[in-house]
């Protein structure tokens, strides 16, 4: 990781969901010790409205996010990409690493809506502080 503020791409399938709030959450724990993007395999539509809802109640604004086509140039030229759940597949470029984080998913034991997308915001939140802790010890600010 070369940059002064590494930079992580978070991806999943349409980067209107978990993508989306990993790259809100990042940019709101450590705004200016990491650069946060995000980018979809499948990018399309807009972002998904109960997951603008569910950041908004932590003063998290992505309501004017536009979901982004990943490329082998982001990939590239990121310092770390984090795969947002196990749905999207990502091919390593260069010597980028890999993360595939396995995040909860609470529609798989009926549980739907607000509820839903409040439970997978905490575990979201909960990998990037993780990362976010974990990067800024790895490059302390200079």
């Amino acid at each position: 990781m070369s940059r002064t503020a590494p930079r992580v791409l978070f991806v999943c399938v349409s980067n209107a969901g978990k993508s989306v709030m990993a790259q809100g959450l990042m940019r709101h724990l450590a705004p200016t010790q990491i650069t946060a993007l995000s980018a979809g395999t499948n990018a399309k539509g807009a972002v998904n409205d109960v997951s603008a809802q569910a950041l908004a109640e932590l003063g998290i604004d992505v309501s004017a996010h536009r979901p982004t086509q990943l490329t082998d140039e982001m990939i590239d030229d990121a310092d770390l990409v984090v795969v947002v759940g196990t749905q999207a597949h990502v091919d390593p470029v260069g010597d980028t690493p890999v993360e595939v984080w396995d995040t909860d998913e609470p529609s798989l034991r009926g549980i739907d809506g607000m509820e839903r997308m409040r439970l997978i915001r905490d575990d979201i939140a909960g990998r990037v502080a993780a990362l976010a802790d974990r990067l800024t010890r790895q490059h302390p600010p200079v």
